[in-house]
């Protein structure tokens, strides 16, 4: 894990915001073809803009790109007969559509130009196609009412029409929810619809498009978010299910919905268990799926990997009392196995999963976290996107039967990074007995002669885990400045065996602050860090404990609160998903968890950052929390430390390349000033 000190893209923020991202997998059914999706900045650095490349599964070719389109490419999926499917909101060159129009469904023949093979008014998206046959059904945002009319009075087209004349946005609920995470949920709703897939080159001079089917008419938020697949032959889908209950709660079943009728089957119904991840095996019998419990205040939930009969017969577990969080499960060619990546120990391996005796093989013994996976026809081969800590996203390939072997980087379509500096673990015990463990980022000047500033860095979640790359908190910028990053995971990270995880369960300003505090007692140990000059930093969750860390000690010169929940007490009806914070805590639990019954002990300087469309953590909270900063300093105003980077349109996350760089400037500049001294130097785009 050791990288050449020379520079780097981490120590310029314009060069960093460049770096091509790679995401996502699509193989072709004969196994000759693998596409992934890479996302690169525009002409005018204000956006990325997503395309398609292939890459060769053999790794003998470089990659080459499919599609260069003005607008970004997505969710790419093949045929059968090798046509690669995809959505894009590119305009179509043949109907001379707006340039915002919503996205379509593109296909692009193994040999030929990419054509709009289907459209809707309000867009399309997530396409699943059938292993056999022309079967292919899209996720697509529909108003209440519409039905499978193209115009006419009661199309979807007509009643958008009406509310856009009539500047109408209001929006009449029924009951929860009404956002998720930074969009307004209705009036439309994601229904499910299909069709027959055209032929792969049209006959000269045609223009034909697929008809729709409606399967799902007036679902309402059913289907919103659901995980889904086809099976084999196309003749029914799986998909989750959303099962609103009384007093605003909600469960998550598991159905099939006939693509000849719209018939539903129910394939399980448990109140006390969720279902999600869905893949169908391809003989048709089996649905492999997580099935996450339902947490209460004094449990966690577990999530458990399990077979579903697609005759209805029932529901059995695989490996008995595994965690496999994070995963998303794939079927080998035979229907015996299943291969899925899952968290463990700040790493995600693969694992091969034997479906009739539970065996687990990993398959993987490096500390790369690995996603996307896709399995070859032949079974001997396992591709995916691989990152790391200390790596970003590529693609790999994998010997699908060798337990404990190395990946195979493929000739991918962006370049290895250098970095500046070098990535260790540290690992230490708590007071109770518990393993903990971290992974620390060392910039190449640190020594004992001229130790490293530390950043203590908590993640998010909070049932999460520090294994994998990061776009939006990226240790590397940090490091490339001078400073050592700490990334710890305390009790209630994933990966580590459902009692770690119960530590701090409901009881937050526990375990969790105690871990860490810990392993940062434990790294200070190192003779090139500097215990004098250290900072923490969290956003979401983390955010969360920065601001609990901020109210019960004054070790840290600096704090930085990215999108952090403050007042336990207001949050839970504000948040985009009440009925799962209703289970989390007791008021009991609340009012002892609560950081902002510790404001008037807070003494350390804090970097507020918040986003005004934060569904999951409303702005009211980012608002409170500064209030009561200002509200407890008593010296001069001019010389309160306290800063508030508030962003009108940014959410949860902040998503816009500027934005981001600012982020980083700011979050620096406020460093600089309380770990090292330095005058505030505020951006210049924020003067």
């Amino acid at each position: 894990m050791a990288h050449s000190p020379t520079a780097t893209p981490f120590a310029d923020l314009d060069a960093f915001t460049a770096l091509p991202r790679t995401a996502g997998l699509a193989l072709s059914a004969d196994g000759t073809r693998l596409v992934t999706t890479v996302a690169t900045l525009t002409s005018d650095a204000t956006r990325w803009r997503a395309a398609l490349w292939e890459v060769d599964p053999a790794g003998q070719r470089p990659a080459h790109r499919l599609t260069r389109g003005a607008a970004a490419e997505s969710s790419p999926v093949f045929a059968p007969d090798g046509t690669l499917l995809f959505t894009s909101t590119r305009p179509d060159p043949d109907t001379g559509a707006a340039e915002d129009a919503p996205a379509a469904l593109w296909a692009l023949p193994p040999a030929g130009e990419a054509r709009v093979v289907g459209t809707r008014p309000g867009g399309v998206s997530a396409p699943l196609v059938a292993r056999t046959g022309d079967r292919v059904v899209v996720t697509s945002a529909t108003m209440p009412g519409a039905d499978d009319a193209e115009d006419g009075p009661t199309s979807d087209a007509a009643r958008r029409k009406a509310r856009e004349e009539k500047k109408v946005t209001a929006v009449l609920h029924a009951r929860v929810p009404v956002r998720y995470w930074d969009s307004d949920l209705g009036p439309d709703e994601p229904r499910f619809l299909t069709a027959r897939l055209l032929a792969a080159e049209p006959a000269a001079g045609a223009r034909e498009t697929l008809r729709w089917r409606d399967l799902t008419p007036a679902p309402g938020l059913r289907y919103h978010e659901a995980s889904a697949a086809l099976t084999p032959d196309g003749a029914e889908l799986v998909t989750t299910e959303v099962v609103a209950g009384p007093r605003g709660d909600q469960h998550v079943r598991l159905v099939a919905i006939s693509t000849a009728d719209g018939g539903v089957r129910v394939l399980a119904d448990d109140p006390q268990r969720e279902f999600g991840a869905v893949a169908v095996s391809p003989d048709g019998r089996h649905v492999a799926a997580l099935a996450e419990s339902r947490s209460t205040p004094e449990r966690p939930p577990s999530v458990r990997l399990v077979l579903v009969a697609l005759d209805g017969s029932g529901v059995r577990e695989v490996v008995p009392g595994w965690d496999p969080w994070g995963a998303q499960p794939q079927w080998g060619p035979g229907s015996d196995e299943l291969f899925l990546a899952a968290d463990d120990h700040g790493r995600a391996p693969v694992f091969r999963v034997h479906v009739a005796t539970g065996e687990v093989t990993r398959l993987t013994g490096d500390h790369g976290a690995y996603g996307s996976l896709c399995v070859s026809p032949d079974g001997a081969h396992v591709y995916a996107v691989r990152s790391a800590v200390d790596a970003p996203p590529a693609v790999v390939r994998l010997d699908a039967r060798t337990a404990g072997g190395e990946p195979q980087h493929l000739p991918g379509p962006a370049p290895a990074v250098q970095l500046p500096g070098t990535l260790t673990e540290v690992t230490t015990t708590a007071a109770d007995g518990s393993d903990l463990r971290a992974w620390l980022a060392l910039p190449a000047t640190a020594s004992a002669e001229v130790p490293a500033p530390l950043l203590l860095w908590v993640h998010g979640g909070p049932l999460s885990s520090w294994n994998s790359w990061s776009w939006r908190w990226n240790p590397w910028v940090a490091v490339a400045r001078g400073y050592a990053v700490l990334l710890p995971d305390p009790g209630l990270s994933t990966g580590y065996g459902a009692q770690f995880l119960a530590r701090g369960w409901g009881a937050w300003g526990e375990a969790p602050y105690t871990d860490l505090m810990t392993v940062t007692d434990a790294a200070l140990e190192r003779d090139d860090l500097d215990a004098a000059r250290t900072a923490a930093m969290g956003g979401s969750f983390g955010g969360y404990v920065a601001n609990w860390i901020a109210g019960h000690t004054d070790r840290f010169r600096a704090i930085v609160t990215h999108a952090s929940l403050w007042s336990l007490r207001g949050f839970g009806g504000t948040t985009d998903a009440p009925w799962y914070w209703s289970r989390e805590m007791t008021p009991a639990m609340v009012a002892a968890n609560d950081p902002s019954a510790h404001a008037d002990r807070i003494t350390t300087p804090v970097l507020v950052i918040h986003g005004d469309q934060d569904f999951r953590v409303p702005i009211g909270e980012g608002l409170a929390l500064w209030w009561a900063l200002n509200e407890n300093w008593d010296g001069d105003p001019a010389d309160m430390p306290h800063r508030f980077l508030y962003y009108p349109d940014e959410n949860h996350w902040v998503l816009t390349p500027q934005h981001a760089i600012l982020w980083y400037e700011t979050v620096f500049a406020f460093l600089a000033t309380h770990v090292h001294g330095v005058e505030l130097q505020v951006p210049d785009l924020l003067r």
